[in-house]
């Protein structure tokens, strides 16, 4: 006999579709970070511009910002506890008998919960190999399910059900954190150690500097003063009769 454990929720007990729909705990919750390409690229072009993250436990840029969902594991637990019958299917197969997948490299799926089927699209999102077969059916799981209403709440990003401040207007995205993306850069100029060290690491924060600037003046100003005083103390030892303009950052 399968060990179903409905979930409470204000004191009423949930079964099937409606169980579907409830909150997934804390702990069913994994973190997914999602870096811009600028980030990507930086860290591609110089590893040490990753960092180990405590989070999620993977190597990526130190400012990437994480999105809440719910792993294959999760979703397939939750999934039994609705219905020990559930079943997917794909839509269309291969003369072999395989899932179809199409030329973007997703499949369509059919997901039954209590006699009730609707559609679903996965895609592994640049994996390859059995890694990628892996993603792309819990990825289809992940969006055929929000389909009945799971982690509906995570999908959105927002709060569904709550208030809705200033007149129904949604809330306003998290800003871009230029003091810390300042720290960051502070750092790193004072550990150049070379005047072409320097000019390399200045230009290839380009974009985050016109961020801090456009965000917050006095954030820039300490990065650029960290930049000129390292620029000074790195010329001094053998360029001490160079003027600023032999020095192109």
């Amino acid at each position: 006999m399968t060990n179903q454990t409905p979930i409470k929720t204000d004191g009423a007990r949930q079964t099937g579709l409606e169980l579907l729909r409830a909150p997934f705990k804390s702990n069913q919750i994994s973190k997914l970070p999602k870096p811009t390409k600028r980030q990507t690229d930086e860290v591609k072009a110089d590893f040490k511009k990753g960092i180990r993250c405590k989070l999620c436990g993977q190597w990526h840029h130190r400012d990437v910002v994480h999105l809440d969902y719910v792993g294959h594991a999760a979703l397939t637990d939750r999934l039994l506890d609705c219905d020990p019958s559930w079943n997917w299917e794909p839509v269309a197969r291969t003369e072999h008998g395989t899932p179809l997948i199409d030329e973007n490299g997703g499949m369509w799926i059919f997901l039954t919960v209590c006699n009730v089927t609707r559609l679903g699209y996965g895609h592994p999102d640049g994996k390859r190999g059995g890694d990628a077969v892996k993603e792309l059916i819990g990825d289809a799981l992940r969006n055929a399910a929000m389909r009945f209403g799971a982690a509906l709440d995570l999908w959105h990003k927002g709060d569904l059900h709550g208030d809705e401040p200033d007149g129904g207007q949604d809330p306003e995205p998290p800003k871009f954190n230029a003091r810390a993306a300042s720290d960051r850069i502070v750092t790193q100029v004072n550990k150049a150690q070379s005047l072409d060290d320097l000019g390399a690491l200045w230009k290839s924060e380009a974009d985050t500097l016109r961020d801090i600037r456009a965000a917050d003046q006095a954030a820039f100003d300490d990065a650029n003063t960290a930049k000129d005083a390292r620029k000074a103390a790195l010329s001094q030892p053998a360029n001490t009769d160079l003027g600023d303009d032999s020095i192109p950052f």
